[in-house]
């Protein structure tokens, strides 16, 4: 049963600097909940490190020193009945100058369409297919924020996503509700999707019609997930593309199912995946430096991923999608879109608008005045 003053929980327990995380998966009413209480969250540095390993992952973009592999190993699994008055030991309380997230500086329009027309040029001539480019907006937090009303409205409204809150001290709070599985499943039993082409409903409702950039950037991402896992030697059976709604945006998807031989290697079947072409681009090693070359700023955890791993049991792994960076004077949001050589600099700046959208709403009525710039 969800306590009534969950919010409270949520706040309470960020403040006792618990390593926790409490999700939904889409579609369902439960929520899930982890926390540990001993000991520190592990840390590591290479995807490859989560074979055999299970607990509650966040991963970032890129992969550093600077930016680590989090996994919270849990020792708790309910919710708490009461807000927690008491503090972590100093066993959970790790040195916070060595991962903090920092506050970039927020872009302006001009200088987004600057950086998107650098983003083209090697499209146009060829050279890349496919790139992803993002931004991000901080804005003050204000007093009366409670990042566990937050959780609760998003975990009301966006019943279609994945809807998480994850907190540790070294990297704040971070929050999504995203709509692309990396990986899911049990047993022989398993998933992605290839997600990719995004315009808003029409009227509440779903469009009847796509681009063709829409339909070329899916197109990449399920030719990119197909090939990833023949070379494995896994033949999938595929479904899609097909028109889905998240929150107040449709896109295409195409879902991949699977069978695995060996879930204990689940890491190395991640390094393969991430980061698809969907948040990165194609050629991925290519547009992968390209971004981190020219994209101007450090995505942290935005468009890696997070979710509950278990090689054993049940994993539910999804893309770090529509979500933002809870810190205690600052809230960061980002979101990003595909760029293709035709793409057009003033729809890809509505895109983000919009993306931003599923985090800004859950900002009204929670002691935070909307941010009503762009």
């Amino acid at each position: 049963m969800i306590p009534e003053n969950l919010q409270d929980i949520i706040d309470s327990l960020i403040a006792a600097r618990w390593p926790f995380a409490i999700w939904r998966i889409p579609g369902e009413t439960e929520l899930r909940f982890i926390a540990q209480t001993t000991g520190q969250p592990q840390v590591l540095y290479d995807i490859k490190e989560l074979n055999g390993r299970h607990g509650f992952v966040i991963a970032p973009f890129q992969v550093s020193r600077q930016k680590p592999i989090f996994l919270i190993n849990p020792d708790r699994y309910e919710i708490p009945k009461n807000p927690v008055i008491v503090s972590v030991t100093e066993a959970n309380s790790p040195d916070e100058k060595t991962c903090l997230v920092e506050i970039p500086e927020h872009e302006t329009k001009a200088e987004y369409i600057g950086r998107l027309n650098r983003f083209l040029e090697p499209l146009k001539r060829g050279e890349l297919s496919k790139l992803v480019l993002s931004r991000c907006r901080t804005i003050p937090r204000q007093a009366g924020f409670s990042p566990g009303k937050a959780f609760v409205a998003a975990e009301k409204r966006y019943i279609r996503s994945y809807v998480y809150l994850c907190h540790l001290p070294e990297i704040g709070t971070w929050m999504g509700s995203t709509p692309e599985i990396l990986l899911a499943g049990e047993r022989n039993r398993w998933q992605t999707v290839a997600l990719a082409g995004t315009q808003p409903l029409v009227d509440g409702h779903l469009p009847e019609s796509w681009s063709n950039k829409n339909w070329r950037e899916q197109q990449f991402v399920a030719y990119y997930i197909r090939q990833q896992l023949t070379t494995l030697g896994i033949h999938p059976d595929e479904e899609g593309p097909f028109t889905v709604q998240a929150g107040e945006m449709a896109h295409l998807k195409s879902l991949f199912s699977f069978a695995l031989d060996r879930t204990d290697l689940l890491g190395d079947l991640l390094e393969r995946l991430h980061p698809t072409p969907a948040v990165c681009g194609l050629p991925k090693e290519e547009a992968y430096r390209f971004i981190l070359r020219e994209e101007g700023y450090d995505r942290s955890y935005y468009s890696g991923f997070v979710g509950w791993l278990d090689p054993a049991g049940k994993t539910d792994l999804y893309v770090n999608l529509r979500c933002m960076n809870i810190q205690s004077h600052a809230l960061t949001l980002f979101a990003g879109g595909g760029i293709l050589p035709d793409s057009v600099p003033e729809e890809e700046w509505q895109e983000t608008k919009d993306k931003m959208e599923t985090m800004r709403r859950l900002l009204a009525d929670n002691g935070q005045e909307r941010d009503k710039q762009s």
